[in-house]
């Protein structure tokens, strides 16, 4: 983890952290922990649950914990537990211990035996829209199942044959025995255990009957010794429930501190919906590059400094809001702009061809590869002939009003290269241009004329000849709208998706960027940042649109 990790957040939850070492509540220990579900790939909203609790553990001098909430075989996939850790790490975290809910199944189940035995627990046989009726509503209380008075030995013999696999899925549950009419319906008698003939990643076919986010949560956090469970604030309302099983089973217990989750506009952060895009084809898989998941970020080209330092940005609050989405780009500029060599790359090509120039002559222009950086005086060659290839947004044929490029009669600097000036056009038969013709002037090598004279338009280029061809993949939004999770009236919230988030075009790049491995990042002058994708095979660079050069949040 690196310095500017949490470096200055004084928030609410150090404040509590504070406070109990001040008190000595964990003998001044804090030990933290991230704690997903495999049953999708993280996406940005983990990303920054997975900063606040290494990096509060790291300012703590305490540890984390990795612990898969694998409570659930029928959705979950090693494929996930391995994307998961790749990310933390690429994140540039580390954790202290690796455990699974799964390594807890024994001591669960002997603490639900306990409930039974103490009379807090009964095994019920409603289905579940009968419990569903039985549980009330907010206003309206619920009642109490007909099971709910079985004697202790008959729960204890229901629940070790739903262990044995006597019963089908859904046949019934363990519920815990509270209040049914608390006006927290989390404490109207909740499910501990499920019924799940499901075959598990890690534990086989040994369990058909599986544990509840509820009933694991806590205790798994007990039995680790953790300090501080810091959760989203969707479940606070879970927080009296977590602490009632901890309670009434006598064990250590951690405290629960809930924050905000990170909602982003124009982006989608339920695992569910994102499965959903994955599976209906509509982005190609997990890590497509439109998809908010920290393995489509870093398909994209953003950084996990760019992350970690947007994280510290946007703090730890109580309430949810909705972040600007300009804010992670202007993390993400910021640190490409310190990082990304220069090149020159023409992703909407069109030839000219300077007519004076000596036919077969190379000249070679020195391009600074980080002028960004005032130390670093590394440069690239980049050779220059007679036929270039410019962006076609850089020529105008009638051009408007302050258009400072291209254009029949204009004479504008070739970046590092000659003044030249255009006069012919080269047409299809719809009348498109399809070439330019310039003149040269031979003394103005470097961009600059030595009568003095003023040329007020710069464009880059690629020499025709030595150009690679490279595949450019450019995005933009996956959705149309702010918050995505809104759909049109009488439309669900796929109407949201962008038909068009994705073109796909081929651009030319100097010589020294054909050999760009997967993840290498540019920025391509006058363009924005790309990065070489995973799809690239030597000498057929892809390279997909990370992010413009206009950061528009900066001015706010």
């Amino acid at each position: 983890m690196t310095e500017e990790t949490n470096k200055s957040s004084s928030n609410f939850i150090k404040s509590i952290v504070d406070a109990d070492n001040e008190s000595g509540k964990f003998d001044n220990r804090v030990h933290t922990r991230f704690p997903p579900e495999p049953n999708g790939y993280l996406h940005v909203g983990h990303a920054k649950s997975i900063c606040l609790n290494f990096g509060l553990a790291a300012e703590y001098g305490g540890k984390t914990n990795l612990r898969f909430d694998d409570t659930n075989p029928t959705k979950e996939d090693v494929e996930y537990v391995e994307s998961i850790q790749e990310d933390i790490r690429w994140l540039g975290f580390e954790w202290d211990n690796l455990y699974f809910a799964s390594d807890y199944f024994d001591q669960l189940y002997d603490w639900a035996l306990k409930l039974i035995k103490d009379g807090k627990a009964y095994v019920d046989q409603l289905s579940a829209e009968e419990m569903r009726e039985y549980r009330g509503t907010l206003t309206k209380p619920g009642k109490d199942s007909p099971h709910r008075d079985r004697p202790i030995e008959e729960n204890l013999d229901l629940f070790e044959r739903m262990k044995a696999g006597e019963f089908p899925d859904g046949a019934m549950v363990l519920r815990a025995k509270i209040d049914m009419s608390s006006p927290n319906i989390n404490f109207r008698d909740p499910v501990m255990y499920r019924i799940l003939h499901a075959h598990h990643h890690r534990t086989g076919d040994k369990w058909c009957i599986y544990p509840m986010y509820d009933w694991a949560h806590g205790q798994s956090d007990s039995i680790e010794g953790i300090t501080h469970s810091i959760c989203t604030l969707e479940f606070e309302n879970n927080r009296p429930l977590y602490d009632w099983f901890v309670e009434n089973l006598d064990i250590y217990a951690p405290q629960q501190i809930e924050f905000a989750r990170l909602n982003l506009s124009y982006m989608m952060t339920s695992k569910r919906k994102l499965k959903q895009l994955v599976d209906t084809g509509v982005v190609n898989g997990w890590d497509d590059p439109r998809m908010p998941t920290i393995s489509g970020m870093r398909r994209r080209g953003f950084t996990p400094e760019s992350i970690r330092n947007f994280c510290d940005m946007i703090g730890v609050a109580r309430a949810n809001s909705v972040v600007d989405f300009g804010m992670l780009e202007h993390a993400l500029r910021d640190d490409l702009n310190q990082k990304a060599p220069r090149a020159l790359a023409v992703i909407d090509p069109l030839k000219i061809v300077i007519t004076n120039y000596p036919e077969g002559q190379v000249e070679e222009v020195e391009v600074p590869t980080y002028p960004q950086d005032k130390e670093n005086t590394e440069t690239h060659i980049v050779p220059f002939s007679r036929e270039l290839y410019i962006e076609r947004s850089d020529f105008m044929e009638e051009p408007v009003s302050k258009y400072r490029r291209l254009a029949p009669g204009r004479e504008v600097r070739l970046m590092r290269g000659y003044l030249v000036t255009a006069h012919d056009l080269v047409k299809d038969e719809e009348g498109n241009v399809t070439e330019v013709h310039v003149t040269y002037d031979p003394e103005t090598f470097g961009g600059f004329a030595p009568d003095g004279r003023k040329v007020k338009g710069t464009i880059h280029w690629v020499s025709a000849e030595h150009a690679v061809p490279v595949e450019v993949r450019n995005y933009e939004h996956l959705f149309t709208a702010e918050n995505p999770s809104e759909a049109p009236e009488g439309e669900d919230w796929t109407a949201n998706v962008r038909e068009n988030s994705l073109t796909v075009t081929t651009g030319y790049v100097e010589p020294d960027v054909a050999d760009a491995k997967p993840g290498d990042t540019y920025q391509f002058l006058r363009n924005g940042y790309y990065v070489a994708d995973p799809d690239s095979e030597p000498g057929k660079p892809v390279f997909n649109l990370t992010i413009g050069l206009r950061d528009t949040w900066a001015k706010k």
